[in-house]
């Protein structure tokens, strides 16, 4: 008897063991789609909801949202070397710096399908951007400064990374936007997405630049970096504050009235979107893609009276 109950229990364990291993192995079946960051910010928690929401649309898939140690061209690099080593079928991108990074992205998309986000890559052999028209971001901000500084004023910029794409193109569409005005962008200093050297970027702006009356925080953490060093200095409502994206941190400055107006984005929609794109292509469906590769997902601005309903909203699609 104890011989027929040994042998049943390892069968069972066997049986258990083989249906774990066929599970693992149906999970490795699952064609792999990847969402790559250009660094670690809160900023990517709306593309972690977005890349939730498409999970739960696309059971047949496995979607990774992936953070790089730091942030850096070479540690991106081969992040996504690893993925594609790893079978990765597609990934979507925020290029750390693309304009340095053309072999590596074309290498990438000889490898698999290669998509990017945030900050395009238009000279690589990448098949789609879905994002931001940074340009227009960049104008959006000028009428924000326009607005609240209508005698004019000398504004300094602050930005993570100076040669990614979508750093460039908000700083020139804010100067086209500002052309003929009585306002400046002086100036802007990176601090490649390290938070306490954006502080302290801001700091030292104080000190050594006591005629500028605007600050612009280009990047989602820099407007709170902002706020955080005028508040120390006891200069918060002295100064002009623009802001981009929808950090806590800006989003309460704006409503107290110390961020004039913020440029937000829609992070979530191209994780979702994307990877639902990249889904349908690698069936086949190229409908998707238009002829100029450009997928555009419109930013807006969000004033003192737009808060709430805004950060609601942002609640909402989290599924909180």
């Amino acid at each position: 008897m104890k011989s027929v109950i040994r042998n049943a229990s390892v069968a069972a364990a066997a049986l258990a063991l083989g249906l774990s291993i066929t599970a693992i192995a149906r999970a490795q079946d699952k064609p792999t789609l990847a969402f790559v960051v250009n660094g670690a910010s809160d900023f990517w928690k709306a593309a972690e909801a977005g890349v939730k929401k498409a999970q739960a649309e696309l059971p047949d898939y496995d979607l990774q949202l992936k953070y790089p140690e730091q942030s850096s061209v070479a540690i991106q690099q081969r992040l996504m070397d690893d993925l594609v080593t790893a079978g990765v079928k597609a990934i979507m991108v925020s290029a750390v710096d693309p304009k340095t990074s053309t072999d590596g992205l074309n290498k990438i998309a000889s490898e698999t399908a290669l998509f990017t986000t945030d900050s395009d890559a238009p000279q690589t052999k990448r098949v789609a951007y879905i994002g931001s028209s940074n340009i227009d971001a960049g104008k959006q901000a000028a009428e924000i400064a326009k607005k609240a500084m209508p005698d004019g004023g000398k504004c300094l910029g602050f930005v993570g990374l100076l040669g990614a794409d979508n750093a460039k193109e908000r700083i020139e569409g804010m100067k086209e936007g500002l052309a003929g005005t009585k306002i400046e962008l002086i100036d802007v200093r990176g601090d490649d997405i390290d938070q306490a050297r954006a502080k302290k970027n801001v700091e030292d702006a104080l000190v050594a630049s006591p005629d500028v009356t605007c600050m612009v925080g280009f990047y989602s953490y820099n407007t709170p970096r902002i706020y955080e060093a005028l508040r120390d200095a006891g200069k918060l409502g002295q100064i002009t504050v623009v802001g981009f994206d929808d950090d806590p941190i800006t989003l309460g400055g704006v409503k107290e009235g110390t961020v004039a107006a913020t440029v937000v984005q829609q992070p979530f929609e191209w994780a979702y979107q994307g990877m639902k794109l990249m889904a349908a292509y690698l069936k086949g469906d190229k409908s998707g893609v238009p002829a100029d590769g450009l997928i555009i997902v419109p930013t807006k601005i969000i004033g003192k009276d737009d808060v709430d309903a805004y950060a609601a909203n942002l609640k909402t699609m989290a599924g909180k």
